[in-house]
């Protein structure tokens, strides 16, 4: 121990050095980036650590923490099976979203082409037909475009209506081919927040393939990525009507894993896996299950099971105080809304806006920001931060407004207070860039 009045040892020198100056404690900066990832709910990260310690064994092992393991992974399948109305049987694991979407897409190619022998004179293409919207995440649009460009497949890109932001069911249905084998529609678009119409896609392709039957011809199975729709409103694989739906963890609060539905898995709809190893998951994804991982991701859907309305009720208030702090500061004129469209349903969470203004650019705004934490974008296009979303353009936003464009995504701990924070951190940063003499503003805050 120093002995009393003896000098202190400053970290930067020797002894007598001069006290460091006191600085401010940081301003703590507000999360509004729930649409890109959410953090680990407190209950999914007990959940986790519980079957580390517990569960460590391999769960096709007969002694008791192999058993653990098996009995964790079958209690998260039904946790995930009730929080969107389904049967666990129809459950795959899967490590995320990215893997969910390929499955989906992968498998489809490879039933078509397995029973194209029995069916080359019905179809007039004898590669396998795809439609999708030009609004999808990157995990369909470009797994889609690489099967075009090695010509294993024709994929049709329906456009979104400038009106709704919504693929329109009759571009879809006017989409379809004799080898049209797919239709995969996203349920919640990750930038907009738009709903889009996939109950009513299945309906009409359910009615379709009726017909399709008595020509002959191979049904089309319906797939809807749902990861941003999860744990933000109620999800019904009955209502929507879809053969396969995607399960993503991280977005509603879960680990860094996914799931895939299939409805009635190997006997209804088809599914070839696209792994080959010791049999795991009815041999549909085969590797030793990530018991912890599962764990978590059936955790966090039982929250959602239990409390999502109280959690849409929660990030609809506090999204649409946002909205109105925004107009109350900034006023409506200088607001262009991005996300908005006339009767369409959109996410309670989203909201996608540009301020107008030639040296308000999205990213220029949020690097003045202080205290925001947010994009101007889907999370897998940042590295294109000088582009306007392709999706914002595919909705009708016009170019500058699209250049603009901030997204905003609320959360479940997400409260009116913060909101005043992040819209008065907003007005500072506007004004500060207003005040630049030059068209990209002045340089960032810290430099």
């Amino acid at each position: 121990m120093d002995a009393a009045g003896a000098p202190r040892r400053d970290a930067r020198g020797g002894a007598g050095s001069p006290p460091r100056r006191h600085r401010s404690p940081p301003q703590r900066q507000v999360y509004m980036d729930y649409n890109a990832t959410t953090p680990l709910e407190p209950e999914v990260m007990q959940a986790v650590q519980a079957a580390m310690r517990e569960a460590w064994g391999n769960p096709s092992s007969t002694y008791p923490a192999g058993r653990k393991a098996k009995d964790i992974i079958r209690a998260a399948r039904e946790n995930l099976a009730k929080m969107i109305s389904g049967e666990p049987q129809d459950i795959i694991f899967t490590s995320g979203g990215t893997e969910s979407n390929n499955l989906v897409i992968h498998s489809v190619v490879k039933h078509f082409q397995e029973n194209q022998t029995s069916r080359e004179d019905k179809t007039e293409h004898h590669k396998p037909h795809f439609i999708t919207s030009t609004v999808e995440h990157d995990s369909v649009r470009l797994t889609l475009e690489h099967l075009v460009k090695e010509d294993v497949a024709a994929v049709t890109f329906v456009s979104v209506s400038e009106v709704s932001g919504q693929v329109e069911v009759d571009d879809v249905l006017a989409a379809v081919r004799p080898a049209t084998c797919l239709v995969t529609v996203m349920l919640a678009n990750n930038e907009t927040g738009v709903i889009m119409p996939v109950p009513a896609i299945s309906q009409h392709v359910k009615a379709l393939n009726q017909r399709r039957a008595a020509s002959g011809l191979p049904p089309v199975l319906v797939h809807t990525d749902a990861a941003q729709a999860l744990g933000k409103r109620r999800v019904d694989v009955e209502d929507l009507g879809v053969d396969f739906l995607t399960i993503v963890g991280h977005k509603f609060y879960g680990p860094r894993i996914g799931a895939l539905y299939v409805r009635g898995l190997g006997e209804l709809t088809p599914l070839h896996p696209m792994l080959f190893g010791g049999g795991q998951e009815r041999h549909f994804r085969p590797g030793t299950e990530n018991t912890p991982m599962i764990a978590g991701l059936g955790k966090a859907a039982e929250l959602v099971s239990e409390n999502c309305e109280a959690y849409e009720a929660h990030m609809e208030a506090v999204r649409d105080h946002l909205e109105e702090r925004l107009v109350a500061e900034f006023g409506e004129k200088r607001i262009h809304w991005n996300s908005r469209f006339p009767g369409t349903e959109r996410l309670p969470n989203t909201c996608n806006f540009s301020f107008r203004g030639p040296q308000l650019q999205g990213r220029l705004v949020l690097a003045q920001c202080q205290t925001l934490l947010a994009s101007v974008g889907a999370a897998c296009h940042s590295g294109h931060e000088d582009r306007p979303s392709p999706v914002l353009l595919s909705c009708g936003i016009p170019h500058d407004m699209a250049r603009n464009a901030l997204r905003l995504s609320v959360g479940r701990g997400t409260t009116m207070a913060d909101v005043d924070r992040v819209v008065e951190d907003l007005k500072q940063a506007v004004a500060r860039l207003e005040a630049s003499p030059g068209p990209d503003g002045p340089l960032p805050a810290d430099t």
